[in-house]
């Protein structure tokens, strides 16, 4: 078998002979010299081919390119996007992924100058298993630089929805993976084809050490960006040098004339440098000789300017090279790079609620198991975590999340986001009963013990849901002392007759990252003083912190009282519209959408149920309905709480349309934020459809009180900020997208044959909850974040048995102090030999937009973290479990900063 460098040379010798056309026809005589007319008897004669767009002609430049020719030069960078799920499944998208790079590696056999741009490192990976012998001659090209691996990350997710500890991840795996296969990483983010890019993206790409960016959306069309190249700065001050690709990532599989015509149109040739993409892509195919011939026919002609086969690498090293002179001189964007498809953000609830439960699903499991490995064990389930990490990242693509796929990559999904939860649950479970077996719970057979497990680290008071049996008198709830915990019967989830299945809900205090022993009692809880109340007809609950009031005509939350300071964000509200169902016409993605914030049908009440009443909570039940949809919100107020929790339920059967939830607030003058990953940002009151990691605050003054109110939602991520006299009411409100109906894969903003057959997106039940949190004008004293997280990631209660331990019935091994800086990972490092966890990695991020102190005890093992972190900081820690050697920072990808991958 030939080398490499053989084959090449071998192609390259052909392709010359090839390309050359002519040889055979052609005389060419010395300079001056008159022709032999005997010489070219019987021949045909031909001059030299001049330029011209079209035709065979020399490759090389016999003369040099026309002195005429413009000044600048364009970077051509030869790719091939793939989509691994879109009009197909991922089983398709596998296959290609094969297929494409097979024609990539072909032409650089063919053409010694072609350079390849790849990234979707789950390509490579596939590649890889499928074929080892290609992915060898892929190495081959790597280090030859002529194969150029960019982007890092597992796949181009959105870049919007994910969770910061997502996008932390997709670096993790991907630049890990290139650097164990080729010994070099990316230095180049790269995501062309999502739809709008979370203003945080900076920090996170120069924590995986990158230090620049290629995107394609939004288009000049689409925002208020006109740079070509510019500064993209995040909140914490990280910067990237980015690059918006012009016109399209990929081209036709011909003359690429008119990609770069449409090109050079979009860019900002001052610059003088410039990068033109091409190649056959979304389904694959990549660089064509017919693109490449093409290339070499108009670097050859002077016609765009000098064209040379590139790399996004190339392009922004000549760009830096030029030094702070130019550099200064760019613009700098220090917000959102949006907006594409807005229709995303809400299309197919079911993706958007798996991905959540992935995610905290997954990072519970890591909590655990890095707990468990630091009490003792040997065992890391490092290849589990990997396994169902990556599960989630995949489901991440840009057209997965944003429901934008065919329908039967939906099964696909829930399947493999099904495979991340259930093992994020084995190894939980695991970690909860080999805890639990070191506990020393003391015999008691009067009572059944119960283990509460919290996993954030930072303390919970949550109330918990306990399903039991073989109590026919129901039960009462004790803790660890022997004290009473406050508590009330609740409506089992078994229907039967066994008069000893029941439940109950109780107040649960649990430690940072620990765990609690509590006990049931057999009989009915014992009387309790509380403060909550409900009326008989429901349109009243209060606690000592809140009052909220609904309209006994419409079931609309017409008031929300904070009694500390006095202040109701919803006053003056009644009347204006809480639901809003609209017919939406709008495609799948939302094309050329900028508001679903419309005046829209009111949902009808159908009535209001008192359905718990207690010392510990209330429960209310409002029921609508619209045509045959029905719209179930359950307001929950426990008795301490300064949140109204609401669990909503629709059973939602209309084709093309949307219900928005909306929350009027009487404000004056509302300045709105909200969360992004590892941030937050304020934007416009002005009805844009937004997107928005978990929660949304309106800010401003009533009666010249400051006031606020604060909405919570972990699984829906299309929200609006209205202003007063917009989207059908008198006053400023906060919209959430419910749910949208479009058809699956409706790509163009047209309207549907009234004849045709189609398939609907969220058609049937679906569940999510909210809470609603009033404030005196801040809204960082109601932690959402933390909120959020609780609200995402409960706390899991199991029974347990009798039994001596070495561990107390009360224990918290992490906690990050609850104040600005919010640890959001405690995992097993990736560097350890083995199997075994020999580190434990902490991550940590200021939520409140200031600088911070932060303190991060870590009792299991006997170690502290004291930092200081700027605004919306990320940082990242390395904790040996071996108290002799020294923490260290580290970078996302968990190699020390500043040094090489170890």
């Amino acid at each position: 078998m030939s080398t490499p460098a053989e084959r090449a040379a071998t192609a390259a010798h052909q392709s010359v002979e090839h390309h050359s056309g002519q040889a055979e026809d052609l005389v060419e005589e010395p300079h001056g010299a008159a022709p032999d007319d005997a010489a070219i008897t019987g021949r045909q004669r031909k001059a030299p081919v001049a330029n011209a767009p079209s035709g065979d002609q020399p490759r090389d430049l016999v003369a040099g390119r026309p002195v005429a020719t413009p000044d600048r030069t364009l970077h051509m960078i030869g790719n091939a996007h793939l989509d691994p799920v879109w009009l197909w499944p991922w089983q398709e998208g596998y296959q290609e992924a094969r297929a494409t790079f097979a024609s990539a590696l072909d032409r650089m056999d063919e053409y010694p100058d072609f350079v390849f741009t790849c990234d979707q490192i789950v390509l490579l990976s596939w590649v890889e298993e499928q074929d080892p012998e290609m992915f060898g001659r892929i190495a081959e090209r790597v280090a030859e630089g002529r194969w150029v691996n960019v982007g890092g990350w597992w796949v181009e997710p959105d870049c919007n929805m994910p969770m910061g500890e997502s996008f932390a991840r997709q670096g993790l795996y991907g630049q890990r993976y290139l650097q164990s296969r080729f010994g070099q990483i990316s230095t180049v983010g790269m995501n062309v084809d999502p739809f709008g890019h979370s203003a945080s993206l900076p920090q996170i790409l120069r924590g995986q050490r990158m230090d620049s960016y290629c995107f394609m959306r939004p288009g000049p069309h689409e925002g208020d960006l006109d740079e070509t190249l510019f500064h993209w700065e995040s909140p914490d001050g990280s910067r990237v040098l980015a690059y918006r690709i012009p016109f399209e990532y990929c081209s036709p599989p011909g003359d690429v004339s008119g990609q770069t015509e449409k090109a050079l149109g979009q860019l900002d040739r001052s610059l003088g440098e410039m990068m033109v993409f091409y190649g056959v892509g979304n389904h694959g195919g990549g660089p064509t000789r017919a693109n490449i011939e093409s290339i070499h026919r108009y670097d050859r002609m002077g016609t765009f300017g000098r064209m040379t086969m590139s790399s996004p690498r190339a392009y922004f090293d000549e760009m830096l090279s030029r030094g702070e002179a130019f550099l200064g001189t760019l613009a700098v964007r220090d917000e959102d790079l949006q907006h594409h498809a807005p229709g995303c953000y809400s299309a197919h609830s079911g993706i958007k609620v798996w991905q959540r439960k992935a995610q905290y699903a997954v990072l519970s499991a890591e909590r655990w198991a890095a707990v468990e490995v630091a009490l003792g064990s040997d065992e890391y389930p490092r290849e589990d975590l990997e396994r169902a990490w990556k599960q989630v990242l995949f489901n991440q693509f840009h057209d997965i999340l944003p429901g934008s796929a065919i329908e039967p990559s939906y099964d696909d999904a829930r399947d493999q986001l099904g495979e991340a939860i259930a093992i994020s649950k084995r190894i939980i479970t695991r970690a909860h009963n080999r805890i639990a077996r070191r506990i020393h719970v003391p015999t008691d057979t009067a009572t059944q013990p119960v283990i509460v497990f919290n996993p954030h680290p930072w303390p919970v008071a949550v109330d918990v849901d306990m399903q039991y049996g073989v109590q026919p008198n129901g039960v009462r709830v004790v803790d660890h002392d022997g004290s009473a915990v406050l508590s009330q019967a609740t409506q089992s989830t078994a229907t039967t007759g066994d008069r000893g299945r029941g439940a109950v809900t109780f107040r649960a205090d649990v430690p940072a990252l620990g765990y609690a022993l509590y006990r049931l009692l057999p009989g009915p809880a014992l009387p309790a003083q509380s403060s909550l109340t409900v009326s008989d007809d429901g349109t009243v609950i209060e606690n000592q912190h809140l009052r909220a009031e609904i309209d006994p005509e419409t079931g609309d939350l017409t008031s929300l009282l904070d009694k500390a300071s006095g202040v109701d964000p919803l006053s003056g509200t009644r009347g204006q519209p809480r639901t809003a169902v609209c017919d939406d016409p709008t495609d799948t993605w939302g094309h050329r959408v900028i508001s679903y914030a419309w005046p829209g049908a009111a949902m009808t009440l159908d009535r209001i149920v008192v359905r718990e009443t207690g010392p510990l909570r209330s429960r209310v039940r409002v029921e609508r309905s619209w045509g045959a949809s029905t719209l179930i919100e359950e307001y929950l107020l426990a008795h301490d709480s300064a949140a109204l929790r609401v669990a909503v339920t629709i059973d939602w059967r209309e084709k093309a349309h949307l219900l928005k939830l909306r929350f009027p607030v009487g404000l004056t003058d509302p300045a709105s934020t909200y969360e992004i990953p590892y941030g937050t940002i304020e934007r416009p009151v002005d009805g844009a459809e937004e997107p928005a990691q978990s929660w949304v605050d309106l800010t401003g003054t009533v009666d010249g009180a400051a006031a606020g109110l604060t909405v919570i939602c972990t699984t829906k991520h299309g929200w609006d900020v209205s202003p007063a006299g917009s989207a059908g009411s008198d006053t400023a409100s906060i919209g959430i997208t419910a749910v949208r109906s479009p058809v699956y894969s409706w790509h163009d903003p047209r309207l549907l044959d009234p004849e045709g057959i189609y398939s609907f997106q969220d058609q049937g039940e679906q569940r999510f909850d909210l809470e609603l949190i009033p404030h005196a004008g801040d809204w960082r004293t109601a932690q959402p974040t933390r909120r959020a997280a609780v609200l995402g990631a409960p706390v899991r209660a199991q029974q347990e048995s009798f039994h001596d331990g070495d561990l107390p019935q009360r224990q918290s091994f992490a906690e990050d102090g609850a104040g600005a800086v919010m640890v959001t990972a405690i995992k097993g490092s990736e560097d350890a030999p083995d199997g075994a966890a020999t580190d434990l990695i902490v991550r940590a991020v200021e939520t409140r937009g200031s600088a911070a102190s932060a303190r991060i005890e870590l009792p299991v093992v006997d170690r502290t973290i004291e930092a200081e972190f700027g605004a919306h900081q990320v940082r990242t820690f390395r904790v040996p479990i071996d108290p002799s050697i020294d923490i260290v920072e580290v970078d996302l990808l968990e190699w020390p900063i500043g040094e090489p991958p170890a």
